[in-house]
């Protein structure tokens, strides 16, 4: 079945300072948190639709998360917390684009990082890892993994601009099953570097520091 990354772009802070954080919130932060329960709720009414019992529903994870624990012990819970802190990110963050459609995007990954590294681009500037990194390791309690999706990576907006280069400099060399894609990735990356060099000199409210993954089937 093929998985679709969208991508958007947040402070991680902003994310991260809504789990756990139940009775605390600012005024802001409660219409916000309006929002992500009107989500919530949509999510699991198109759940339902399907026929999907997670054992656990979105609504009730994302109270968990707000509350600040991931304590259901429901076999599929796992799904139900990522989708709600998808939800929490999306609420936080700007409008979602499509990186791609791929029908394996592990796999695809995982063979484009060893290209990259036959072609001596640094580590850090990888996608793979970041694609499937799971939530901020800022977040104050473990909240389980999905195995089956959906999935959420990071990567640092500051990494944007060396990864593009980096990847435009070997691309005549690599082997050309993957240059469509990384040019794709290439022109995506160079739009966000160029919005958040932009926003950070300019905006004085701008704190945005984070591309959020989004893996959905």
């Amino acid at each position: 079945m093929s998985r679709i990354i969208s991508y958007s772009t947040a402070d991680k802070a902003d994310v991260v300072g809504f789990l756990g954080a139940a009775g605390n919130l600012t005024a802001d932060q409660e219409r916000i948190l309006g929002m992500m329960r009107e989500r919530a709720r949509k999510s699991q009414v198109e759940l339902d639709r399907q026929g999907l019992d997670r054992g656990l529903s979105v609504p009730d994870a994302l109270e968990h998360l707000v509350a600040g624990h991931a304590s259901s012990d429901a076999e599929y819970a796992a799904g139900a917390y990522y989708r709600a802190l998808q939800h929490i990110i999306d609420c936080n963050a700007s409008d979602p684009y499509d990186l791609g459609v791929y029908s394996k995007p592990s796999t695809f990954f995982g063979l484009l990082d060893d290209e990259l590294r036959r072609l001596d681009v640094s580590g850090d500037l990888l996608l793979h890892d970041h694609l499937f990194a799971g939530p901020p390791q800022e977040i104050p309690f473990h909240i389980p993994y999905p195995v089956d999706g959906p999935h959420i990576g990071m990567f640092p907006l500051a990494k944007a601009k060396p990864a593009a280069d980096a990847y435009r400099a070997v691309l005549d060399r690599m082997d050309a099953d993957f240059r469509y894609d990384v040019q794709e990735i290439i022109d995506k990356l160079d739009f966000e570097h160029t919005e958040w060099e932009y926003a950070t000199k300019n905006i004085d409210w701008y704190t945005q520091d984070t591309i959020f993954f989004s893996i959905t089937g």
